[in-house]
């Protein structure tokens, strides 16, 4: 344990001089600021930074509606390749998101429970955000979003095994990420002639991603799960990098870096 204290205090003072020296170049024009956020190698969901561009911060975010003159099969396989891709390989908070989850537990039916209620959650806050009902700025959900990696992470180093009141946090967390998933909508709008199809099509197309995830760390780590260096080596060390990067990120959408 002290082993893995230390490796978070040097962590921790390494994103901490990450962020110091971006914030030297605060003065920079926003012109050039938004020249920078294009080439980050740490740039976050490029189709919901591109919709948080394009609009104002005191616009409304519900996507707009727009005749695509798609048949009804077309129409279900681009928002069901757009909800993909938002996960993979776009999104990925989001997928050190579900990693968090992957990582707070070993018991398969504790993780069903926590995907199942985080799909549920961010399934009726999408919803909500694309027909209208609420609208929050993606200046406020964002860091949310990331801050919410941070503490799925750290609450995994605190707790080997994850404790049913986190249903709750998660299910917050999940109505947090579905506000995020609806401004990824607002690039190609939904059409208003199959509103309901299409937004169901792109929250299936945002599940598969997120079960593929899931998928590809079960096969990797199954095994090494059973053992009992997985929480020194893999448990720990994993959620100590996810929640890290989860600070970081929290910091640079908050001075909009």
């Amino acid at each position: 344990m002290k082993n893995a204290i230390i490796m978070t205090l040097v962590l921790f003072i390494s994103m901490m001089t990450l962020s110091s020296q971006a914030i030297e170049t605060g003065d920079k024009t926003e012109n050039q600021k938004v020249k920078t956020t294009d080439k980050k190698t740490m740039t976050i969901s490029p189709e919901m930074k591109a919709a948080m561009v394009a609009k104002d911060n005191n616009s409304n975010t519900q996507p707009a509606n727009v005749v695509d003159g798609l048949s009804t099969s077309e129409r279900f396989v681009k928002y069901l390749h757009s909800g993909f891709i938002h996960i993979i390989p776009k999104g990925i908070d989001h997928i050190l998101f579900v990693l968090g989850l992957f990582l707070s537990t070993i018991m398969f039916r504790k993780l069903v429970w926590q995907v199942t209620t985080f799909t549920l959650a961010h399934s009726i806050s999408l919803g909500l955000a694309a027909s209208g009902v609420i609208s929050i700025s993606a200046d406020i959900i964002e860091p949310l979003i990331a801050l919410s990696i941070a503490f799925v992470a750290f609450e995994n180093i605190r707790n080997s095994e994850a404790g049913s009141s986190r249903l709750i946090m998660i299910f917050i967390f999940g109505l947090l990420h579905g506000l995020g998933f609806a401004f990824v909508l607002t690039e190609f709008g939904l059409p208003s002639n199959s509103f309901v199809t299409s937004l169901f099509a792109f929250n299936i197309g945002v599940e598969v991603g997120q079960l593929t995830v899931l998928a590809v760390a079960g096969v990797l780590l199954y095994s090494w799960s059973k053992k009992p260096s997985y929480r020194m080596f893999v448990q720990i060390p994993g959620s100590v990098l996810i929640g890290f990067v989860g600070l970081y990120w929290t910091i640079e959408r908050l001075l909009n870096i």
